[in-house]
């Protein structure tokens, strides 16, 4: 982690760094798989690795519940087949420590 922060630092320092932010573990994934006509809800990261990583949403839910609400909603908004993984994100502070 010394390390990270260190180029982390480096970065910031030049203006370059953005928001920093930590997935928690695949174990606490979720993942909506949908194709045209429906979908459905599975526990765990069940993306295939064949599939492409094409962006990520970072929501406030306060629930998981109003997460899969709303990668339901995007599924709906986006026709076809593919998968919304959700997964809960850790704040990550260089040099602050996680809260």
């Amino acid at each position: 982690m010394r390390d990270l922060a260190a180029v982390e630092k480096k970065y910031a320092e030049r203006g370059k760094l953005g928001p920093v932010a930590r997935l928690m573990p695949t174990t606490a994934a979720t993942t909506l798989r949908k194709s045209a006509n429906e979908s459905f809800v599975l526990d765990g990261p069940f993306a295939e690795t064949k599939e492409q990583f094409l962006g990520f949403f970072v929501i406030e839910a306060e629930t998981l519940d109003e997460a899969i609400t709303f990668a339901r909603e995007l599924a709906v908004a986006n026709p076809g087949a593919g998968a919304y993984e959700i997964r809960p994100l850790r704040v990550f502070k260089p040099g602050g420590g996680t809260p």
